[in-house]
């Protein structure tokens, strides 16, 4: 009896923490739907409002009033979903190279990538748009696809991924039984690598979908704007702000997000709990 006891005790002081980091995290969004259901004057009331109003509708009516919010959501969903599978294909194919292939100047590239993942990204802002400007991609969504298509940092986590998870052994009996490179790499490779790739898809979509700075330079049309972007319209000037609607469209850009991380976030956990079970 008192071994169970204890059981529950150190049962409870481990989960206690976790329950409490949990609810400071979901604080942040618990807010966001606060505000959005409130008027501006009422967001800045004393004491502040901990419940749900009842200015939802009428806020997302203003803002579907103000914005293109559907046009500008779909250009964000055709960009970060268009970023977020060449950089799946470009960045998996490379690694893959990097991790298990022997080639002369393997070592001296790999070092180039690694200067080309730690110089910031806001250096190359200026070289990029006159690249883009010169082949005539301003104003287009092909100015934030395509330079978009492949990244340093995805090359370097997958390649560190496929040098653990993927067994010397599994090529070798591959490439006994025929296979090429191509369908070493989809065929042996890419189900080995799941949950990495799962983590490398959510980050690349959240980060274009959260981008404001490029998209804002690229895309000179306002008409033909990213979300992000259409969202910064409804910051007004001289204190004007009505921060209700500002906060109902936060609110309602997190929806793909939360989609696409709930999807990547289970097929990870079901590709560990396989491996798991396997071993």
């Amino acid at each position: 009896m008192a071994s169970i006891k204890g059981s529950r005790r150190r049962g409870l002081a481990l989960h206690l923490p976790l329950i409490l980091g949990t609810l400071l995290s979901a604080f942040p969004f618990y807010w966001a739907v606060i505000m959005s259901t409130h008027t501006s004057s009422e967001i800045f009331s004393y004491p502040p409002k901990l419940l749900p109003g009842t200015h939802f509708p009428e806020n997302v009516r203003h803002l579907f009033d103000a914005v293109d919010f559907f046009g500008s959501m779909w250009n964000s969903l055709l960009v970060a979903v268009s970023v977020t599978f060449l950089v799946l294909f470009f960045d998996s194919l490379a690694a893959f190279v990097f991790a298990k292939f022997a080639f002369p100047g393997r070592r001296p590239l790999f070092g180039l990538l690694m200067v080309i993942f730690m110089v910031p990204a806001q250096l190359s802002v200026i070289p990029q748009f006159v690249v883009m400007a010169r082949i005539g991609w301003i104003g287009s969504m092909t100015s934030l696809i395509v330079p978009a298509a492949a990244n340093a940092f995805g090359i370097f986590w997958m390649r560190q991924y496929m040098r653990s998870a993927i067994p010397d052994e599994l090529l070798d009996a591959s490439r006994l039984d025929g296979a090429n490179f191509l369908r070493q790499y989809w065929h042996v490779a890419l189900p080995v690598v799941r949950p990495g790739l799962a983590f490398l898809g959510i980050f690349t979509f959240m980060g274009q979908w959260n981008d404001f700075a490029w998209p804002l330079i690229a895309l000179t049309d306002p008409d033909n704007v990213t979300l992000q972007v259409a969202l910064s319209q409804l910051n007004g000037t001289h204190g004007t702000t009505d921060y209700g609607i500002v906060m109902t469209g936060a609110l309602l850009a997190l929806v793909p997000l939360l989609i696409v991380f709930a999807l990547g976030a289970k097929q990870i956990i079901g590709d560990l709990a396989k491996g798991a079970v396997r071993g």
